[in-house]
């Protein structure tokens, strides 16, 4: 329930976003450590010390850094051994830690505002000069600096790596994919340690590798009961029908036939058709990522994703299909695909009769509940411009 739950919040907040060409198969947030950098003042890494609690005033006391590294550096550092930070920070447990520290600094006073803690030997602010370095410089060249770290020991490292890999159009990529060795990826992918978010990036990145043989590689990590990619399925299933169309298609298309599949899987299968279908029409025809969608719109407890998609592409040949599942007690009894019938209607309706009579026979039922998603597809509308569907 937590899962589904997850998932249509997660869709119906991408609704009300721009359009974007980053990666399809990536999950992140937050800023990255080259975003942090270029907005704090200075950073520092070093040694906490003398840290002296204020008694009970919360938040209070100081601590000491003892100044290793100067990341970035600012006037008021020069010739300065360490810095007082304006807070009580306890000592770590094994008293081993290091930490880069991130400052705002306005008349005279500290504001250290983002703190990460390191461990002795980490290579954190090596790898931070070296991503400020390539900053200025074309993607494809950032890309690859941040792909020698991707599968970084270092947690801090290897996450910002990854985010810089999320927020990369989804064409760079692409690009990058093709120059970076398939086998390391490869090694990744079977690699027990390697974090499940990381999967859905990699074999995306495999697909574009150009080596057919990698199809059947991907295909046995997909097939293998003890991986069970509850993550980044949908990259390893795009990565499959890259290398091989033909069978990676069907494969996936087995996720989707069965609605007694997990929900999950089948989502995940959904997520590679909208890839198929927004960024790599010239793979899968426009015509066989639609078939795959009819077989969704029949499973009721999936039914309003692909029609939302349906609505989002435009694709109003479909209208018949989408007003007829409100005559199925599999959809009807679901408030969400009711819902999402009525969204599909009210953005159809200046293109097809009956979409126009279903909402007008909804509004006689419940004239509050059309008027409200009249509403959020209005405003929905001036965060994204109505594009035509892909040809």
């Amino acid at each position: 329930m937590f899962q589904r739950l997850g998932a249509i919040a997660l869709a119906a907040t991408l609704l009300l976003m721009p359009a974007a060409q980053a990666c399809p198969f990536c999950s992140v947030q937050g800023q990255t450590l080259t975003g942090e950098v270029a907005q704090a003042d200075f950073i520092l890494y070093g040694t906490l010390a003398n840290a002296k609690p204020a008694g009970d005033n919360f938040g209070g006391g100081s601590t000491e850094l003892v100044i290793e590294s100067v990341v970035k550096s600012h006037d008021f550092l020069k010739d300065k051994k360490f810095v007082t930070i304006p807070r009580y920070v306890p000592p770590a447990a094994n008293g081993d830690n290091k930490y880069l520290i991130f400052f705002y600094y306005n008349d005279g006073k500290l504001d250290p505002y983002r703190g990460e803690a390191t461990s002795a030997n980490s290579k954190l602010p090596e790898y931070i000069k070296g991503a400020m370095e390539v900053k200025g410089k074309d993607d494809l060249t950032r890309l690859r600096y941040f792909f020698d770290y991707l599968e970084s020991p270092d947690l801090g490292i290897s996450g910002d790596a990854y985010t810089e890999f999320g927020y990369a159009d989804y064409k760079v990529v692409r690009q990058i994919a093709e120059k970076v060795p398939a086998d390391t990826l490869l090694k990744w992918l079977k690699d027990p340690n390697t974090r499940a978010s990381r999967f859905g990036l990699y074999g995306l990145m495999i697909g574009h590798s150009g080596k057919p043989e990698y199809a059947a590689e991907l295909r046995k990590l997909l097939e293998d009961p003890d991986k069970a990619f509850s993550s980044g399925l949908d990259g390893m299933l795009a990565g499959y029908t890259l290398l091989d169309p033909k069978a990676g298609w069907e494969f996936m298309l087995g996720f989707i036939k069965d609605p007694k599949k997990d929900f999950s899987a089948r989502y995940a299968a959904l997520k590679t058709v909208r890839f198929f279908r927004e960024y790599r029409p010239d793979v899968i025809s426009l015509e066989q990522s639609l078939d795959a969608i009819r077989l969704l719109l029949a499973q009721g407890d999936i039914a309003d994703l692909p029609i939302e998609d349906l609505r989002k592409w435009g694709v109003w040949e479909l209208t018949d299909d989408v007003l007829a599942l409100a005559g199925k007690e599999s959809h009807n009894t679901v408030p969400i695909v009711n819902r999402a019938i009525l969204r599909f209607a009210l953005s159809a309706a200046s293109k097809s009769p009956k979409a126009t009579a279903f909402v007008e026979e909804a509004r006689k039922k419940d004239a509050k509940k059309v008027e409200f998603l009249e509403e959020l597809i209005r405003d929905e509308q001036k965060v994204v411009p109505p594009t035509a569907p892909s040809k």
